[in-house]
């Protein structure tokens, strides 16, 4: 804690462009003989790039094309503006070349870098000039590059290739013709081209064999780079080459996205919702909730501090989902202390502290399961994904092992000392683990026996999921900006006009999705939608009204910002989140137990975009957080419920799944109640008093914490029963169910499960 709250008072997290603007920089795709600089060339220049701008380290960028040969970059967080631009503007055209000779005019005369199989003549780095053949290896022929020290040579800072199958028989091939000349022939060395620059042209080492090269597919560029040369260098290489050369024409900072009004609003509302979750908790649990409390603010800090400390970028949706975090965080806590209460009524005057060691206990494999399945999606998130689902899987990683350590840890130390007080002892229900609570007496007392027709559950599911799935074909998905493009308009005002009442004025005149940013000292951006010309029209007439003379500057349509390649991406990693999931929870449980919380998350997705269909709410970056959020909350909710399941069956082995299950469901109904209403409390809040595209994130994860409580319950739940019911029929040879009829009666079960 120490250590947090020294990163957190001493470094400051870097904000996104939706809270406090950043640079943005407009390149210009241009033609050469050989390539066209048409809408195609100019949408895989955004492609390459993007992988570049993830190489930097800049993260939730916006990359979009606008027209036919331009692409606007907005980079938040970044300090040195022209260094990026310079970086993004490098074809990286590499090749590799056979030298001939020396060019006695001593002149370059380099044909353009585009063309490969031209013969040029470059000056290397001491300005001799080398004539050399035409290219024998390209950048298609590199598989990676990575910038190293080197230690022992003495060589410092130098970069690494590695070749591709075909590029290692190519290298080792130009390395064997140039090792058949003697030492010091100029012919005895090998030219690295770089954007029509030699930036590397050693000797081939004596000890390499005349027509035999440099086996094993790599090389080294040496050049006195400092640290930071070489891994721009690296990214440049490992990225790819741009398919046409690209302009730096324009370098501005820009204003936020998001007015102050919303960021006070979102700031608002982020502070009764945990304010109000800090009372529900401790009403709930008493002294272990003001314990449970100080974890949770335990945690902020921790959170906050990863995410300074690491470089990261908060965006206002991250801020929710942090906000959101420090919500559902107090899960953790909630089983431990559900456990502990268990505990002390299974007992006879247990003391409060056994108590509480033993729901530690036996709330750590559901804590470490739900905790997992989370880590790998986020793990498979930031390194298959990129853009604003890498962003979200680096902040849902710090997340949960800040929450690991706050309930495993900090509630544990906090609440074993508070325990063995003298105090605690005299008055256990101080505590408030010392009775089972108002919802888990009322559940013992009527007993319902809630899996007795699990198809009904199942039907009742699918009613629901085709209901809300139909959305998606009737009314269809309402895509947004970053999926479909729009329209970019930008202006020069007289006077300074404020975002916040331009955003409020266009949402009157019937743009609510606009982005309006300010733009330089008297410009502004709005950015819609696909327009009309009379729509443009309004929105002119609009923007005339507030800022006296105007002047349009620019009309141009853009591209999308969540590209064909990140989309891809998004859906290769989420897909094998969602695998890996399976296969974790097949390890830990069962496969039909995995299979069912797999299906239930699927059931939870298709419902939360249904939904959005129906209301024709906007499919956009915001949702896809939102979405992933949901993914997380109702894998936890399944593994709690069936981490409950595993424990019984080591215990009762000829009791019915059903029975079994539907004491599981009992058990762990209070955990699941006491947790959604902690994420409830705060996304009412988010819903309620946020603005601008908090209140659509906000509704998302209300309807997914909604579904995925029911899910977890009323899906994963009878799925697995009627699985298990189906291969007792087939290990029995197509015979009923297992007979419920000859098992104990339900009262005296319930006792014996418990």
């Amino acid at each position: 804690m120490a250590a947090s709250v020294a990163i957190a008072l001493t470094t400051p997290i870097r904000l996104g462009l939706d809270l406090r603007g950043g640079t943005q920089i407009v390149l210009e795709t241009r033609s050469t003989p050989t390539a066209k600089a048409d809408r195609e060339a100019t949408d895989r220049t955004v492609e390459v790039l993007r992988g570049r701008i993830d190489a930097l380290g800049v993260a939730e960028p916006t990359i979009v094309r606008s027209g036919e040969n331009r692409v606007v970059v907005e980079l938040p967080g970044v300090q040195d503006p022209k260094k990026a631009a310079d970086v993004l503007g490098r074809t990286a055209q590499l090749t590799v070349h056979s030298v001939v000779g020396v060019d006695e005019s001593g002149k370059e005369e380099a044909k353009h870098p585009a063309d490969p199989a031209a013969e040029r003549v470059l000056k290397d780095e001491s300005g001799l000039a080398l004539r050399l053949k035409a290219a024998d290896l390209t950048g298609q022929d590199v598989k990676g590059a990575d910038a190293v020290f080197d230690q022992q040579g003495g060589a410092g800072w130098l970069v690494t290739i590695d070749f591709k199958d075909k590029g290692s028989d190519r290298w080792a091939k130009v390395t064997g013709a140039a090792a058949c000349f003697p030492a010091g022939d100029p012919q005895r060395r090998v030219a690295i081209v770089l954007d029509n620059k030699i930036i590397s042209s050693p000797q081939v080492d004596p000890s390499v064999g005349c027509n035999t090269g440099i086996a094993g597919g790599s090389t080294q560029i040496t050049g006195s780079f400092s640290d930071t040369e070489a891994r721009d260098l690296a990214l440049l290489v490992k990225g790819g080459a741009l398919p046409v050369p690209v302009e730096t024409v324009e370098q501005r900072t820009i204003g936020a996205t998001l007015g102050e009004e919303a960021i006070e609003a979102a700031a608002l509302a982020g502070i009764i919702g945990t304010a109000l979750t800090a009372i529900f908790i401790i009403v709930i649990y008493r002294l272990m909730g003001i314990l449970a409390t100080l974890a949770l603010m335990c945690y902020g800090v921790i959170s906050y501090a990863a995410l300074a400390a690491i470089g990261a970028t908060l965006t206002l949706p991250g801020l929710a989902g942090f906000v959101l975090a420090i919500g559902m965080a107090v899960d953790a806590n909630v089983l431990v202390f559900e456990r502990a209460r268990e505990e002390h009524a299974a007992r006879s005057r247990p003391s409060p502290r056994s108590a509480l060691t033993t729901g530690f206990r036996s709330a750590l494999s559901a804590i470490a399961d739900s905790n997992i399945t989370t880590l790998i999606a986020a793990a498979l998130l930031f390194f298959l994904a990129s853009g604003p689902v890498k962003g979200f899987g680096v902040t849902l990683g710090i997340g949960v092992l800040a929450s690991m350590v706050s309930a495993l840890v900090i509630t544990r130390v906090l609440a074993d000392f508070a325990a063995s007080r003298p105090i605690v002892y005299r008055r256990p229900k101080i505590t408030g683990i010392a009775s089972i609570g108002p919802i888990r007496e009322r559940l013992l007392r009527r007993d319902p026996f809630l899996m007795k027709y699990p198809r009904r559950w199942l039907a009742v599911s699918a009613v629901v999921l085709v209901v809300a799935g139909s959305g998606i074909v009737v009314r269809g998905l309402n895509w947004g900006l970053e999926f479909t493009g729009g329209r970019l308009i930008e202006y020069s005002t007289s006077t300074q006009v404020d975002p916040g009442k331009a955003r409020n004025a266009l949402t009157d005149a019937g743009f609510p999705r606009a982005v309006v940013q300010t733009s330089g000292d008297n410009g502004l951006t709005v950015r819609t939608e696909p327009l009309s010309d009379a729509e443009a029209a309004t929105v002119t007439k609009t923007v005339n009204e507030l800022g006296g003379e105007t002047e349009l500057i620019r009309d141009e349509l853009i591209g999308p910002s969540l590209g064909d390649e990140l989309r891809r991406d998004a859906l290769i990693a989420l897909c094998l989140a969602l695998g890996a999931q399976l296969l974790y929870l097949a390890f830990r449980f069962r496969w039909l137990f995995g299979g069912s919380a797999v299906s239930a998350l699927a059931h939870d997705a298709v419902i939360l975009v249904g939904v959005f269909a129906w209301l024709g709410k906007p499919i956009d970056g915001v949702f896809l957080a939102a979405l992933l959020t949901v993914i997380g909350y109702s894998v936890n909710d399944s593994v709690v419920l069936f981490d409950r399941i595993r424990e019984f069956l080591g215990i009762h082995r000829k009791t019915p799944m059903d029975r079994l299950m539907n004491q599981a469901i009992l058990q762990t109904l209070p955990r699941t109640v006491n947790t959604g209403m902690g994420a409830i409390l705060i996304l009412a809040s988010l819903a309620v008093l946020a603005k601008d595209s908090l209140t659509d994130f906000a509704l998302a994860l209300l309807i997914g914490v909604v579904v995925g409580t029911y899910s977890s319950v009323f899906l994963a739940a009878p799925l697995a029963v009627e699985l298990d019911q189906q291969a007792a029929r087939r290990a029995s040879g197509g015979g009923k169910d297992r007979p419920a009829a000859k098992t104990p009666p339900r009262r005296a079960e319930r006792q014996e499960v418990s």
